[in-house]
């Protein structure tokens, strides 16, 4: 990839990571939560400029191999990028069509206080499972759910864990779930070997996960959802739209399709349409409200249209409602298209100049055995989450450089493309301009920070999984023979 040009050592490697480590905590000092709306996507951009500057000046890479590379890594993103203007559309229909409101008022009706944190980690899972999307979970019954827990008077950034956890643990074990089929593409396994092997990692984490949101829902459910408080939100609902249990064969149609194995974006086109149809089946007496003595074939177009690209709009007496469900459009998932291409852009850099394979080949050095291989190998992917801010970055690289020092460890293949979930997948929800963490606070409305140490599942996962490297539980040898460390062995990785 590099081997043409002159390699940066591993402090010229550091020095683009700490630029961008310091301005996004000044960022964050001074504009609090609305560093990312714009703060934290200069601040990338200014380390790519001296990434770039670095690559030009020190490394004597060519410009045109790194705008190359820039291209390339933001064409890597746009299948993302698109998924996440088509969410915004799906976001405001489902609103305007009445299908969210169904959900948040059934779910108030069904959930406990008690027990709605647990109840939502593992709802969220079962259709994350089903889907094969930790994104599509989270855009959908997620937005939901956000909804009945804020009814429930429980913290926002709780329930938004609850979510995150849920999703990617469904996500993880899925075989519908793209990271879950690449993973062990990048280490040379099967699908289901890998899938049955992270079980062992998976299962310990999501109930220890579990037991966690238990005991925050016995202190934050006491006394949760007033009951003067969830009438107000159930009439309001109730009077304000037509809800109906048939609202929710919408949200059925669209798992079908990606269980299925319809790709998600076509999958996701087909519910914005069809939010549009319900619209016009179920919420015509809001529509008529909403357009008064104009209501006619163009003027419902163009209501269908403005909340398709600046989301839905609603007025009542109640603010909770309000800001609740004022809500989606393709434009308001711009400053998290904005924020992606600016990573992608850092990424791409840090990448062609060998500034990333290099912290990685640093990371390596320190492997003195199994349970430091894995360490290792989960820290890179985590690096790679917050240096090339992508998940699937974070796989494929990592995968890519480790895979012949499993091989002189003796260890067979699904160790690794364990280790790559363990760390890639879970991780890249908790970093804010990773195109996942971007995705989620975007979403749910609430910032990554915030949610973060209430992603149970997502911080918990990596640990355990270095607990059962430590004491060597389920490392599955290579053609099954215990093979020693041999300390002189190459563990040098292989790019390219």
């Amino acid at each position: 990839m590099t081997s043409n040009f002159k390699r940066p050592s591993l402090l010229l490697s550091l020095v683009p990571i700490c630029f961008l480590v310091g301005l996004l905590a000044l960022n964050i000092s001074i504009f609090k939560d609305s560093a990312l709306m714009g703060p934290n996507q200069i601040a990338l951009f200014i380390a790519a400029l001296v990434s770039s500057f670095i690559g030009l000046f020190v490394l004597k890479i060519p410009y045109e191999e790194i705008e190359k590379k820039i291209v390339h890594s933001i064409g890597l993103s746009l299948q993302a990028n698109l998924i996440l203007l088509v969410v915004g559309t799906l976001i405001g229909l489902w609103i305007f069509s009445g299908v969210v409101p169904a959900m948040i008022y059934y779910g108030i009706k069904l959930f406990n206080p008690e027990w709605f944190l647990p109840l939502t980690c593992i709802v969220c899972a079962v259709v994350s499972i089903a889907t094969g999307s930790s994104w599509s979970t989270g855009g959908t019954v997620g937005i939901a759910l956000i909804g009945v827990g804020q009814a429930l008077n429980i913290p926002t950034p709780m329930v938004a864990g609850a979510v995150v956890s849920g999703a990617y643990f469904g996500d993880k074990l899925s075989p519908l779930s793209d990271t879950t089929n690449l993973a062990p593409a990048m280490a040379g396994v099967n699908l289901f070997t890998h899938i049955r092997y992270m079980v062992y990692t998976t299962l310990p984490s999501i109930i220890l996960a579990l037991i966690g949101f238990t005991v925050l829902g016995y202190f934050y459910g006491q006394g949760s959802g007033d009951i003067s408080q969830v009438n107000m939100v159930l009439n309001t609902l109730n009077s304000t739209f037509n809800i109906t249990p048939w609202l929710f064969l919408l949200p059925i149609m669209v798992f079908l399709l990606v269980a299925k194995k319809v790709p998600a974006l076509p999958a996701l086109v087909f519910g914005c349409l069809m939010g549009a149809v319900f619209v016009l089946i179920f919420q015509q007496e809001l529509l008529k409200k909403m357009l008064g003595e104009n209501y006619n074939f163009t003027a419902v177009y163009g209501k269908l249209i403005e909340i398709a690209h600046s989301g839905f709009k609603i007025q009542t007496d109640k603010e909770m409602i309000n800001s609740l469900l004022s809500r989606g459009g393709m434009g308001s998932m711009l400053n998290t298209v904005w924020l992606i291409l600016m990573s992608m852009i850092f990424g791409g850099v840090m990448e062609v100049t060998g500034m990333l394979e290099e912290i990685g080949k640093a990371v390596l050095k320190t492997v003195r055995g199994t349970a430091s291989l894995i360490a290792a190998t989960i820290s890179s992917t985590i690096i790679t989450n917050l240096t090339a801010s992508d998940q699937y970055l974070a796989i494929v690289l990592p995968g890519r450089m480790f895979k012949p020092t499993y091989e002189n460890f003796g260890l067979a293949p699904q160790n690794l493309s364990r280790s790559l979930e363990d760390g890639g997948t879970l991780t890249s929800v908790l970093v804010p301009w990773n195109t996942c963490g971007a995705y989620f606070s975007t979403i749910l409305g609430v910032s990554t920070v915030a949610y973060l140490p209430f992603c149970f599942f997502n911080l918990i996962n990596p640990f355990v999984a270095i607990i059962i490297a430590a004491f060597g539980w389920k490392m599955e040898k290579l053609h099954g023979e215990s093979q020693s460390i041999d300390k002189n062995v190459s563990i040098a990785p292989e790019l390219g």
